[in-house]
């Protein structure tokens, strides 16, 4: 059976599982989780992914993150290859140090953002890693000692997890600490993290009990939320699909995107490629790296080496270029052509 496609769109909520390949570690030592911890920090700083929870164990970890301005698939290509590679060096080995496809449960956030972080940051005691609560505070490879305050790191979003629990942060240290202690004995919570419309629902007796009255529910292995969540983020998901091989199916390519945006805003293609600072081209650039990424697909790599700047750079442009298109109510194609050519 074909793997299903990751779903991903700028804001989404992603509980990130990877794992070592046969469960071997991927974490030896601290030089090894300190050298993953601060290659993370570059990689969220670079391009602006909150993080609200996280966890090393030594054969796999979990991250709670939002894609913001890049897909998470290329946080996690980025993160995954260089641990990969400084581990494998470091340790004189060769192959694959990761199982080959990490997990990526996209999250309902109002329902699910403090469970997931709970269930996150519990998973040293639960693996016997520490021994209760108070030394979970002292694990220093948990997002756990951040919100509790023991540990500072500026790349993890601690404030926007404690709004959750309180206006005041010593207030809401306090019931954070509380919410934790609860989750102790609800045992390891496999509907936060195993598979699909039994996540999505807490456990057999809960689908036991839809099923009997009758009630249609709707599950996916990727999305953790209730049926109406889940069945909004396929439609969009599918939409989204459909949209992007219609592009293709007409043959659209980054040359045919940078004709778009010479039409729209009156200059020649070459203007669009051009290099410098002026203010229309940089916008002209910006709008065609943002129908580039997030219509076509193309990663931001190759627009960095085709464009001769870097890739920070891109995001940039990506962003201001998503601006533009919202203010100014730019389309790559006409929605009404889409409509028309998309009719089953």
């Amino acid at each position: 059976m074909p793997r299903k496609s990751r779903i991903d769109a700028p804001g989404a909520l992603h509980h990130i599982i990877a794992r070592g390949i046969e469960g071997r570690n991927i974490f030896q030592d601290e030089k090894d989780r300190n050298n993953f911890l601060t290659r993370f920090e570059d990689i969220l700083s670079e391009i602006s992914t909150p993080c609200y929870a996280w966890v090393l164990m030594p054969n796999h970890f979990h991250l709670l993150l939002r894609s913001i301005n890049v897909p998470i698939a290329t946080v996690m290509r980025r993160l995954l290859t260089g641990h990969a590679v400084f581990f494998n060096r470091r340790h004189r080995r060769h192959g694959h140090l990761f199982q080959n496809r990490y997990k990526s449960i996209l999250c309902q956030e109002k329902t699910y953002l403090m469970e997931v972080v709970r269930y996150i940051h519990l998973n040293p005691i639960r693996a016997g890693l520490v021994q209760d609560l108070h030394a979970l505070e002292e694990f220093p490879f948990s997002g756990h000692s951040v919100l509790v305050g023991r540990i500072e790191n500026e790349w993890q979003d601690a404030n926007y997890v404690l709004r959750l629990f309180g206006k005041k942060k010593s207030g809401a240290r306090k019931r954070y600490k509380q919410f934790v202690k609860k989750g102790l004995s609800m045992g390891k919570r496999p509907d936060l993290a195993g598979g699909g419309l039994v996540r999505s629902y807490g456990g057999w007796s809960q689908i036991k009990t839809f099923r009997k009255s009758g009630t249609k529910i709707k599950g996916d292995e990727r999305i953790l939320g209730d049926s109406d969540f889940v069945k909004r983020v396929l439609e969009a998901a599918n939409e989204k699909m459909k949209k992007k091989y219609l592009l293709q199916s007409q043959g659209f390519n980054l040359e045919m995107v940078a004709n778009r945006v010479a039409n729209l805003m009156g200059m020649q293609s070459e203007d669009v490629w051009a290099k410098g600072r002026q203010r229309r081209t940089v916008e002209a650039r910006s709008l065609m790296c943002f129908w580039a990424t997030r219509e076509l697909a193309i990663s931001q790599t190759f627009l960095a080496r085709k464009l001769n700047i870097s890739q920070p750079a891109i995001g940039t442009s990506v962003k201001r270029g998503e601006a533009i298109a919202k203010s100014k109510k730019y389309l790559l194609i006409d929605e009404i052509s889409y409509k028309i050519r998309n009719v089953p």
